[in-house]
C-alpha cells in the first residue's frame, strides 16, 4: 500500500499451502477486513506430499490429504475453481476467469506453480504428471491395472513416486537426463548412493538419456530415448519440474523472473502486493541471491512473513535456511542448505544404504548444508548452524 495503513480488502490468490497459510496468518494478527480468496481447483486446500505416497499408493484416502482448519472462523470468500487472469496494480484490482474484477488493499500472491509436461504427451493416454489430487488419483486408478511403469525425471517426485510403485509391487524404470539421479541437488556420491538405495529395492534406472518420443498411438506402449532405445511402459508419470504461475502477471508490473521476484520479507516491487510459497523468488541475505523453494515449509514461514510485511509490521525475511524432506520406502531423507556440486561432502555418521546418514557440505571454510536420513535431530541442530554461519 505504501502509505502504512491497514488494509480494508485483501485478496489472496492461490488456495493451496501457501495461500491458506496467509488467510490463516490474517485473521491471528487480528485483521478483521474483507478476505477474497482465489483457488483454481475445485478441492479445498489439500496437503501435497502425501499425493506421491500414501494417495497414491491407495493407503489414505482424498479426506485424509486435506488441510485441517475452521473455514467458519477464516470467514473468507472462498471462489474454489477460478483462476485469476490479470492484475491492475493501479486499480488494485485482480480479475478472474469468469469475467468478476475483485477490488483490493493488499494482495497476496500464491499461485504456486504447474509440471511441466513431456512434448507429444497431450493426446497419448497413460502419461501422467503429479501436481495435483486429480492427477494422483488418475495414477492411483491406472496402477490397480498392473502397468509397468516408467518415471521420467528422477528428481524427489520421481524417485518417490518410483518407490511407491515398487512397494505395490510393480515394474519401474526412471529414466534422467543426467548421469546421476539428484546429483545437481545433492552431489555426485550422494547421488549414486541413492541411485543404489533405489536398485536395492529393485527399480531400473537409465541414465544421461532423454525422451525422443512416444510408442504407441492412443496409449502409451512405451518410452523412446536418445540412446536408441525403447523402454517398455504402459503408464508413465513425468516428474521434470515446474513452472511458476505467473503468466497471468503478464502486463501487470510485478517484477517476474522465473517466479515473483520479492524481497527477503516477501515484497513485490509493488506496494500492496506480497508473494509466498512456490511462485514465489525471494532474496536469501544468507546465501545473497533470489531462490525459488518448492518445499512445505517454505511455504508455511514465507506466507507468515509476506503477511506481516501486507500489514505493516517489522516483517521478519523469509526462511533463510531452504529446508525439505523425502519419504523413500523406509527412509526420511531431509536436507537443509544452498550447495552446489563442488563443495566438499563430510559423512559424519553411517550411510543411506543402512537408513541411517548424518552428512555435511563445506565451502571456503563455512557450512553451506546437511543431510540426514533417519536422524531429524541431526538435522535441525546443523539447521540452525548454517543459520548462524559456522564454520566447518
Amino acid at each position: 500500500m505504501g502509505d502504512g495503513a491497514t488494509p480494508s480488502a485483501i485478496v489472496v490468490v492461490g488456495a493451496s499451502l501457501a495461500g491458506l497459510r496467509a488467510v490463516e496468518r490474517l485473521r491471528r494478527r487480528g485483521y478483521e477486513g474483507a478476505i477474497t480468496w482465489i483457488g483454481a481447483e475445485s478441492a479445498r486446500p489439500y496437503d501435497r506430499p502425501p499425493l506421491s505416497k500414501q494417495l497414491l499408493r491407495g493407503e489414505w484416502d482424498p479426506a485424509r490429504v486435506a488441510l485441517k482448519t475452521s473455514y467458519d472462523v477464516l470467514a473468507a470468500d472462498l471462489r474454489l475453481g477460478r483462476r485469476a487472469v490479470s492484475l491492475d496494480v493501479r486499480e488494485r484490482r485482480v480479475t478472474l476467469d469468469d469475467g468478476a474484477r475483485i477490488p483490493y488493499d493488499g494482495c497476496v500472491i500464491a499461485t504456486g506453480a504447474t509440471a511441466r509436461t513431456l512434448p507429444g504427451s497431450e493426446k497419448v493416454q497413460g502419461v501422467h504428471t503429479l501436481r495435483t489430487m486429480e492427477d494422483a488419483l488418475a495414477i492411483r486408478s491406472a496402477l490397480a491395472k498392473k502397468p509397468r511403469v516408467a518415471v521420467v525425471g528422477a528428481g524427489f517426485i520421481g524417485l518417490e513416486v518410483a518407490a511407491s510403485c515398487r512397494a505395490l509391487g510393480l515394474e519401474v524404470t526412471v529414466i534422467e537426463t543426467a548421469g546421476v539421479p539428484l546429483g545437481t541437488v545433492l552431489g555426485d556420491a550422494v547421488g549414486e548412493s541413492i541411485r543404489a538405495f533405489h536398485e536395492d529395492h529393485g527399480v531400473r534406472f537409465r541414465t544421461a538419456t532423454s525422451v525422443v518420443g512416444i510408442a504407441g498411438d492412443r496409449a502409451v506402449e512405451g518410452l523412446h530415448l536418445s540412446d536408441g532405445t525403447t523402454v517398455p511402459a504402459e503408464l508413465v508419470v513425468v516428474g521434470i519440474g515446474v513452472t511458476p504461475e505467473t503468466a497471468w502477471l503478464e502486463g501487470s508490473g510485478i517484477a517476474v523472473d522465473r517466479g515473483v521476484l520479492t524481497d527477503a520479507a516477501c515484497r513485490t516491487n509493488v506496494p500492496g502486493v506480497v508473494a509466498c510459497g512456490d511462485v514465489a523468488r525471494s532474496y536469501n541475505p544468507l546465501f545473497d541471491e533470489t531462490l525459488r523453494v518448492e518445499h512445505w515449509t517454505n511455504a508455511v514461514e514465507q506466507a507468515n512473513a509476506a503477511v506481516t510485511a501486507l500489514l505493516g509490521g517489522d516483517a521478519p525475511a523469509s526462511p533463510s535456511v531452504p529446508y525439505f524432506w523425502s519419504d523413500q520406502y523406509d527412509a526420511k531423507i531431509q536436507f537443509a542448505g544452498r550447495i552446489a556440486k563442488t563443495d566438499a561432502l563430510e559423512v559424519l555418521e553411517g550411510s543411506i544404504a543402512e537408513k541411517n546418514l548424518v552428512a555435511i557440505y563445506g565451502r571456503a571454510g563455512k557450512l553451506r548444508g546437511v543431510l540426514a536420513v533417519n536422524k531429524p535431530a541431526a538435522l535441525i541442530r546443523y539447521r540452525r548452524a548454517i543459520g548462524e554461519g559456522a564454520a566447518v
